[in-house]
C-alpha cells in the first residue's frame, strides 16, 4: 500500500501491532498482507500519539532528535516558552513537544523552597493557577505578618509578595499601622457626691509593635474600650460634680497621663485622649440653668445700680457748678426752653402779652 506523508507529518511504522520506526515525509509502500500499518501524524506542538507509550517512541532515535524531551520533577513545575514568550505552564510529569519547525524551551520553577523568587516574571505568573502560590499585598501605612504553618515567620513591609504554597500553608496577617480613632460614649459614672453623669470620651492611637501585638493580645479594640473606661471611672468617680464642671481640662490630661503609662502593654502609642462631653440628669441641668439665670440677674441688677450710682453723681456735680455760676445756670435753663419748644409744632397767642412778657424774661434775664 502507498503512503504519501507531507513534510509537517510523521507517520509511525507499525507490524503485527509492533512499532517498527518512524517515516517522514515522501512516498512509502508497504503491504498489509503482511501486518504493516502505518499512522499518520502532524508534527506540531504536542505530539499526540496515545496508542503507544513515550518510552517506545523514544527509542527512535529518528524520533527522539524531533522532539522536546521534557520532565517535571516532583515539588517543581515547568513554564514553556515558544520564540521567548511564555505559552503555559506544565504540571504533568513528562511532555513531549515537535521541535523541529517550532523552537520550543522551557524552565523548571522549584516550589519547594516557599518565597518565590524575583526572577518570576508576572507574565509568568499570569499564566500559573493560584493553587500553587499566594500572593501577598501589603499597602502603605500597613505590615504584614508572615505566617508559616502557624508559626510566626517575619514581618513584611509595604510591598507585593508572592510564596508557593506545595509544602507549606502560607497566611499573613495584615495590620493597619494609621492613627485611628476609638470613642467611649455614655458612660454611666456616678461621682463623689452621688450623681450619675455619663461621659463621653474621645482617643487616637496607633499600632507600634506589631508582631507582638498578635502574640499577645486578642480584640485590641475591645481591650482598649474596657481600658479606658476604667481609667474615666477612677478619676471621675472620686470628684463631685461642680469640681468636674470646673476641671474638665484637667481631667482629660489625666486621662492621657494615665493612658500612656498603659500603652506598652498593649502594643499601641496613644496620641490624644480627652473628654469629648458630659452629660447630666434632666433634674440637675434644670437645676444648674436655674442658678445660672440667678447668677445673670444678679449681675445685671449690679451693672444696673452701678450705672444709677454713676449718673446721680454725675447730677450732683452738675447742680453745684450750676449753683456756683449762675450763666451756666442760664444756659441750662436755655437748653431746656429749646428742648420744649422742639417738641412744640404751632403757638396760637390770643391776648399773650403776658405769655411774651414772660417768654422775654426768660430770654433776656428781667431785661
Amino acid at each position: 500500500m502507498k503512503y504519501i506523508i507531507n513534510q509537517n507529518e510523521c507517520g509511525y511504522l507499525m507490524k503485527n501491532g509492533i512499532f517498527i520506526k518512524t517515516l517522514y515525509f515522501g512516498k512509502h509502500r508497504y503491504s498489509r498482507t503482511f501486518g504493516y500499518q502505518v499512522i499518520i501524524e502532524k508534527m506540531d506542538n504536542m505530539v499526540d500519539f496515545e496508542i503507544l507509550p513515550i518510552e517506545v517512541l523514544l527509542k527512535d532515535q529518528s524520533f527522539a532528535d524531533r522532539i522536546l524531551h521534557i520532565k517535571i520533577p516532583e515539588g517543581h513545575i515547568g513554564i514553556l516558552r515558544y520564540n521567548g514568550v511564555v505559552q503555559k505552564v506544565l504540571t504533568e510529569p513528562v511532555y513531549l513537544y515537535w521541535n523541529n519547525w517550532k523552537q520550543y524551551e522551557y524552565e523548571l520553577l522549584d516550589m519547594r523552597e516557599t518565597k518565590m523568587k524575583s526572577e518570576i516574571t508576572k507574565s509568568c505568573l499570569a499564566h500559573i493557577p493560584l493553587k500553587y502560590y499566594k500572593k501577598v499585598e501589603i499597602k502603605t501605612g500597613e505590615t504584614g505578618i508572615l505566617f508559616f504553618d502557624n508559626q510566626i515567620v517575619e514581618e513584611l513591609a509595604a510591598g507585593t509578595y508572592y510564596y508557593w504554597t506545595y509544602d507549606k500553608d502560607v497566611l499573613c496577617q495584615v495590620i493597619d499601622l494609621k492613627t485611628k480613632t476609638l470613642e467611649i460614649n455614655g458612660q454611666e459614672i456616678l461621682t463623689a457626691d452621688r450623681i450619675g453623669i455619663r461621659v463621653n470620651l474621645l482617643c487616637t492611637y496607633r499600632v507600634t509593635q506589631a508582631q507582638r501585638m498578635l502574640e499577645t493580645i486578642k480584640n485590641l479594640e475591645t481591650q482598649l474600650y474596657a481600658c479606658a473606661q476604667l481609667v474615666v471611672r477612677e478619676y471621675i468617680g472620686s470628684y463631685r460634680l461642680d469640681e468636674i464642671l470646673e476641671q474638665k481640662e484637667e481631667i482629660s490630661g489625666f486621662i492621657f497621663a494615665r493612658l500612656k503609662e498603659v500603652q506598652e502593654e498593649y502594643c499601641v502609642e496613644y496620641l490624644t485622649a480627652g473628654i469629648k462631653d458630659i452629660i447630666l440628669p434632666g433634674e440637675i441641668r434644670d437645676i444648674m440653668n436655674t442658678v445660672l439665670i440667678a447668677e445673670r440677674k444678679a449681675q445685671a441688677n449690679v451693672i444696673t445700680r452701678r450705672e444709677e450710682v454713676a449718673s446721680t453723681r454725675s447730677l450732683l456735680n452738675t447742680a453745684k457748678l450750676m449753683d456756683e455760676n449762675k450763666t451756666l445756670y442760664k444756659l441750662k435753663e436755655l437748653e431746656c426752653l429749646e428742648r420744649i419748644c422742639m417738641q412744640v409744632g404751632n403757638i396760637n397767642v390770643a391776648g399773650g402779652g403776658a405769655l411774651l412778657g414772660q417768654l422775654r424774661e426768660l430770654m433776656g434775664g428781667g431785661v
